[in-house]
Parts: structure tokens; sequence; C-alpha cells
């Protein structure tokens, strides 16, 4: 996966590249990712002491997007992240499901295909 990481406004630290480095690592490589575009920026008012980071990752079909603020950019990567595992194990959840489905309709039209044909054999 190539992570593209952008800071707004200042220059972010090698540690801080390495959270988040280390903390899209975790993602599933099972997930088709191609590219995690990370934008890191402080809050518009300096009184507020919020920092976002905002994630997009680059998958086949939607894009998931997160956009989180939190006190320290690493806690706002953190939750970024954990944010992007959940919608990915739900778009993968209906994935399964869908396919589950088709499945089974496939299955009860085969199913139903063979009681016609043993029924006009019989008669």
């Amino acid at each position: 996966m190539d992570i593209i990481i952008q800071s707004l406004g200042f220059k972010a630290s090698e540690a801080l590249e390495e959270h988040v480095r280390e903390k899209l690592g975790k993602l599933s490589p099972n997930d088709h990712i191609v590219r995690a575009n990370v934008m890191l920026f402080q809050g518009p008012d300096r009184a507020t002491p919020n920092d976002y980071c905002e994630i997009r990752l680059e998958v086949p079909g939607n894009d998931p997007f997160v956009k989180v603020s939190g006190p320290h950019f690493e806690q706002a990567v953190d939750e970024a992240v954990n944010k992007l595992q959940g919608m990915l194990r739900r778009t993968k959840e209906k994935q399964i499901d869908r396919h589950r489905g088709e499945v089974d309709a496939l299955n009860e039209l085969m199913n139903s295909d063979e009681d016609d044909a043993s029924l006009n054999s019989g008669s």
C-alpha cells in the first residue's frame, strides 16, 4: 500500500509520520487498498487546540473517507484508523452477505428445477 502524508501549516516529524505508517500498516491486506492519502492539519482557531486527521483510502469501488479531530495528532490518527477498520469490516460483511444470498438463490433455483424434472418424469 502506498501512503501519502501531507501536513498543512507545519512540518510533520519523522515520529509522527512513522506513527501514521504503523497504524495504517495494521489494516488488512485483503481489503485491496491501493493508496492511503493522509492529511494532517491544525484547527482554524489556535485557541482551540484541536488537531485534525483526514484519511481517504483508495480501494476498488467507493473510497472510504474519515475526518477526525483530537487534542493530539497521534490520537486523531488512531481514531481515524479505527473508524476505517470498522468501515472496511462492514463493507466486507455486506459483500459476503450479498454473495451468500446469491448462492442461496441459485441453490433454490437448482433445487426447484430438479423437483420439476422429477415431477415431469414421474407422470
